[in-house]
């Protein structure tokens, strides 16, 4: 037997072992948060392009300087606090939520590192951070929703377990960060490893909040299987829908919208 070829193979291998684990960890954030950034000059086009909307910032508890669009609409309406997905910049809804006449006032939320919020996204920052907004407006909305998109659906979950909410609309959510990054990693430990799991499921059997929950059928990205446990585990009133689209294209569903305002308007 050749044994210097056997020590090769065998630190080969342990370096695969050891290294691939040690990649996933040191590179999970770059996975997870993909900051869509705004240069001051794009923002202040934005906002000369909706005048109408408040440009609304707040400062952190550890003194991140944070920042939300904030769409109007009548007085009295209820504000749905908006989380978006790991790759969103949220300022495209203004050009969307005036012509879906859904009923209500939109908080647009940058997280940290996103639009025009400094910092550095995780999950115990954005869960923070999300309470500070709603903290915010909660003695002037009469009624708030949280409305997470994928990633989001995280965080509105994350909301949903401190503080009332009148209902949450989750868009492609999932169970766990951590069961989502298993089905595509399934040889890596990956609850060992993984910093930000945004455990919603381990919530949902407590939460009590009307739930509308919307997937894609051929989602791409998070397989439907994920939100089907997150709904299941749900405790409050809760509506399933599924629409025949993907993962980034369910927004242009002829009933995505109806069904938000039909959702929204009965709370």
């Amino acid at each position: 037997m050749d044994w210097g070829l056997l020590g090769v193979l065998v630190k080969f291998g342990a370096a695969v072992v050891l290294g691939v684990p040690l990649a996933a960890y040191l590179l999970q954030d770059k996975l997870i948060f993909m900051p869509q950034a705004l240069a001051a000059s794009e923002h202040q086009a934005i906002a000369a392009r909706h005048p109408d909307v408040a440009d609304t910032f707040l400062q952190a508890a550890d003194g991140i300087r944070l920042h939300a669009w904030h769409f109007k609409s009548a007085p009295g309406a209820p504000l749905v606090l908006y989380f978006g997905g790991n790759a969103e910049e949220v300022s495209w809804l203004l050009d969307e939520l005036p012509r879906r006449d859904t009923g209500a006032s939109w908080l647009l939320v940058d997280y940290r590192g996103y639009g025009s919020s400094g910092g550095a996204p995780s999950e115990q920052s954005l869960t923070s951070d999300a309470l500070a907004w709603y903290d915010r407006f909660a003695a002037t909305s009469p009624r708030i929703f949280a409305f997470g998109r994928s990633l989001g659906s995280g965080v509105a979950v994350r909301l949903a377990a401190e503080r009332r909410l009148d209902g949450l609309v989750l868009l492609a959510p999932f169970d766990s960060l951590a069961a989502v990054a298993q089905h595509y990693y399934p040889y890596l430990p990956v609850r060992l490893l993984l910093r930000h799991p945004f455990d919603s499921i381990s919530y949902a059997p407590r939460l009590t909040a009307p739930l509308l929950c919307i997937v894609a059928a051929h989602d791409e990205v998070i397989p439907v299987e994920h939100a089907r446990r997150l709904y299941d585990a749900w405790a409050g009133p809760k509506r399933w829908v599924e629409l025949a689209a993907g993962h980034n294209d369910i927004h242009d569903h002829p009933d995505y919208w109806p069904s938000i305002r039909a959702f929204l308007a009965a709370r």
